[in-house]
């Protein structure tokens, strides 16, 4: 595992130290690698929902109501 020096505002040194404190986390290491575990997650979702997005505007809009929408796909999920 590769080794880093990183500087922590007063207030995140602080927060991190209380959540080792409170058996939260083992240590600042174990901490700050689940906060970048979970910000990359957060990432390839966000990621996600932008190309599902991109995909759904590039298929064009429609005009039906949202009513006929929610129609169409109760009988696309219920065959």
């Amino acid at each position: 595992m590769n080794r880093q020096s990183i500087s922590l505002t007063e207030p995140n040194d602080e927060w991190l130290k209380s959540q080792v404190e409170s058996k939260e986390y083992s240590s600042k290491s174990e901490l700050v690698n689940d906060l970048i575990r979970q910000a990359r997650n957060q990432q390839a979702q966000i990621d996600w929902i932008r190309k599902k997005l991109d995909l759904a505007e590039k298929s064009g809009f429609t005009e039906d109501s949202i009513g006929k929408i929610l129609e169409e796909s109760k009988s696309r999920l219920n065959g």
